[in-house]
Parts: C-alpha cells; sequence; structure tokens
C-alpha cells in the first residue's frame, strides 16, 4: 500500500509516529500546505526511507491528484480539518484512489427550523457520491478517527457480539485533562471544535430519522473509567450519530460531550460577539482593509493544541455506552478506550487526544492493506466487522476495555 497522508499538524504527525512502527505499507507521502510542517514530521523518523514531504494545498483538488498520480498511491488519508473534506475527497476519486477521513463534510442548519429539523447532514455530500465509487469499485472510508471511528467500531461489535436488541447508543467522551499556564486552551483543533460544539447537535430515533435539538442539551453526568470519574456531558453534533444507524439497528443514537461548564460558557461567548463565524469581515490593517474570518483569527489566537503535551496532564476516554436485551435480560455496557497524556507523550512524543485520534485511522489503513476490511463506495466504519479492529488495537499496545452495568 503506498499512502497519501494530507496534513502534517498534530494528528498528522502522530500518524507517522505511529505508522512507522508498522511494515504493512511501501510509502507514505506526507503533504501540508506548509512545507516545514512536511518535512519535520518525516525527520521526526530518523531516516525511514518509506516517509516522504511533498507540498500541496489541500484546496486545490488538481493538484493532490496530480500528487497521487506521481506517488503511485492507493489511498489518500485526509488529516486536515473539515473544510477540506469535500475537495480532498473529489480528489482521490479524480485520481481513482481509495480515501479515508476522521471527519465528514460539513453540515448546514435548516435555514428556519435549526433547532427542529436537520438542514445538510454531516456527511450528505460524500453520501451524495456512494454510487460514483461503488461503480468505479473504490472505498471511501469516512469517519474513521477515535470518535467518529472507534466509537462505531464499539457500536458495530456490541451489535454482533453483546446484544440482541439495542434501545439506545450513546457516545460518551469525556476527559479530566489539565494544562499548565492556561485557563483556556483545548485539546484539539479548536475551528473543529466551534463547529461541532454551536452546530445544532442531531438525535436519531427510529421511527422518527434524524432531528435536532438546541445545542448543549440533555446535560447528564456521566462517570468515565480509570480514575477521570464524573463529567456533565452534553448533546454536541458528531458524525457517529449520522452513520451508526446506517448500519446498526438502535431505537435512539446520541453523542454527548464531556465539556464543562467554563469551556461552554466561553463558547456561548464566541458565538455572542460573531467569532465563530467562518465568513470573512473586513479589519483594517498597516497595509489597508483585510478579510479576514473570525473563527480563524480564534485560532490564531489558542496555542496550537499539538504543542501542549509536555504541559498536560491526565487522560481522555472516548467510548460508546450501549442499552438493550441480551437472551432476554436488560442490558448496560460502555465500551472504551483511555489514554494517559504521560504514556503517550513519553512513548511517541504526542499529547493524548491528537494520539488516539491519530491510531484508529492507522489501523483501519492496516485492515484495509491486508483486505480483512474490504468494500467499495462511501463507507462508514460500521460497514465492517467490528472484532479485527479491536484485536489489531491491543497489538497496537493500546486495548480497550468494557465496563457492564447491573441492570
Amino acid at each position: 500500500m503506498r499512502v497519501l497522508l494530507v496534513g502534517a499538524g498534530g494528528v498528522g504527525t502522530a500518524i507517522t509516529r505511529i505508522a512507522a512502527r508498522r511494515e504493512f505499507f511501501e510509502a507514505m507521502v506526507v503533504a501540508d500546505h506548509d512545507p516545514a510542517r512536511a518535512e519535520a514530521a518525516v525527520a521526526a523518523l530518523d531516516g525511514d526511507g518509506r516517509f516522504l514531504a511533498e507540498t500541496v494545498d489541500a484546496g486545490d483538488e488538481a493538484a493532490v491528484a496530480a500528487l497521487l498520480a506521481r506517488h503511485r498511491c492507493d489511498i489518500l488519508l485526509n488529516a486536515t480539518d473539515p473544510r477540506f473534506v469535500m475537495p480532498l475527497f473529489r480528489a482521490a476519486q479524480t485520481a481513482g484512489a481509495g480515501y479515508l477521513d476522521m471527519a465528514m463534510s460539513l453540515s448546514r442548519p435548516h435555514p428556519e427550523r435549526p433547532y427542529q429539523e436537520c438542514g445538510v447532514k454531516l456527511g450528505d455530500a460524500q453520501f451524495a457520491r456512494a454510487a460514483e465509487w461503488e461503480e468505479q469499485g473504490a472505498l471511501a472510508l469516512v469517519g474513521m478517527g477515535v470518535e467518529p471511528g472507534l466509537s462505531d467500531v464499539f457500536a458495530r461489535y456490541a451489535a454482533d457480539e453483546l446484544f440482541d436488541e439495542i434501545e439506545e447508543i450513546g457516545v460518551r467522551d469525556g476527559a479530566n485533562l489539565t494544562v499548565d499556564g492556561h485557563d483556556f486552551a483545548p485539546s484539539f483543533n479548536i475551528w473543529t471544535t466551534i463547529e461541532e460544539c454551536l452546530n445544532p447537535p442531531v438525535v436519531y430515533e427510529s421511527g422518527r430519522g434524524w432531528f435536532t435539538t438546541e445545542p448543549f442539551s440533555e446535560p447528564e453526568v456521566f462517570d468515565f473509567p480509570e480514575g477521570i470519574g464524573e463529567v456533565e456531558c452534553v448533546n454536541v453534533e458528531h458524525e457517529e450519530v449520522l452513520l451508526v444507524p446506517r448500519w446498526v439497528d438502535a431505537r435512539r443514537v446520541t453523542f454527548k460531550y464531556g465539556l464543562g461548564t467554563e469551556f461552554i460558557e466561553t463558547l456561548k461567548t464566541l458565538h455572542l460577539l460573531g467569532l465563530d463565524r467562518t465568513d470573512p469581515v473586513t479589519v483594517p490593517s498597516a497595509a489597508g482593509p483585510v478579510a479576514v474570518s473570525p473563527r480563524d483569527v480564534v485560532a490564531a489566537c489558542l496555542p496550537d493544541p499539538a504543542t501542549l503535551g509536555d504541559r498536560m496532564h491526565g487522560k481522555t476516554c472516548a467510548g460508546t455506552w450501549v442499552r438493550g436485551r441480551k437472551d432476554g435480560a436488560e442490558r448496560e455496557v460502555y465500551l472504551y478506550h483511555v489514554v494517559d497524556n504521560q504514556w503517550s507523550m513519553a512513548e511517541y512524543g504526542c499529547q493524548a487526544v491528537v494520539w488516539q485520534t491519530a491510531l484508529n485511522p492507522v489501523v483501519a489503513l492496516e485492515l484495509v492493506a491486508s483486505g480483512t476490511w474490504s468494500g467499495s463506495g462511501v463507507l462508514g466504519p460500521e460497514a465492517f466487522p467490528a472484532r479485527p479492529f479491536l484485536d489489531l488495537l491491543g497489538e497496537y499496545g493500546s486495548p480497550w476495555g468494557i465496563r457492564a452495568y447491573q441492570v
């Protein structure tokens, strides 16, 4: 397998460090709009000749397609933010390559009833092209990070091996991470965080389908494992709710994120001031009026999450809570994956959140390379058998866990 990795930020760099320890691929081209970032990611790998750096604008479909062709890449791995999903998705299709991403095409709220009805949903633009990918016999594996990604694999595993009937699948994400010297320092890309937290959250119910609610709705306290403890979680827009019901039979699907009161209030303030907007506004500068995106300004003012690892403490947990019946009896479980920042920094030099996100696309690539996961069209992680993925996760030295509740 020959891979084009687009994006050499925190997650992209972590991908290279994880992949460097595996033998399933022949080459990985690391491309970024900033040549220094791509070169730094490759230089850190101690002369591994399978990796090489390139420069490319992720929004330039023709340039990306040409890069895929020049290096004879079999698959494009997208490690950029969601703004570039569609140009990279189309470039891979044009080049006849496979495609894998960790976040899906962007949504747009319903113009009149944003907190009741869906407008354009996450992934709609990609699923609209599913028939074309099937006709080409090519695979676009979408939403294959940690959340979405591993959380979806957990949902498929629960449906196949743990339950006969599923009442609810609820992805629950929480952490006890702190960052020295920062009162507000998101551990993941702030552009993406604003997008998913301030958009109307989506909920799925059988018989009703997908619908939306108010941001930060339905708060609940969830007890996370391995010492993280109780964290208040709220509804947030996320791909799992759009992916899981396509392949797994459940009466209700939700995603709730443990944000904390201070984080929520900060996001609400950004929205109140219009600083979450992506449309450019004109501001004065020494060189004259300049058009800038308010959200890009916020991102530029905050520390790069990839640089926070040496000041970060604690653990992050991604997991899928499932409630239903097995052999006629009520059952409730939480399947989860925890990463300790101290461990990920010592072992890989990457902070826990970006490392956890990066791990799962590499595992998926290995399954695709071996033929264990195969298919054509636009498919989510739920479309594939879960057990091989979870077994391989253990081989990577990062096992998953399961908590069973008394019901």
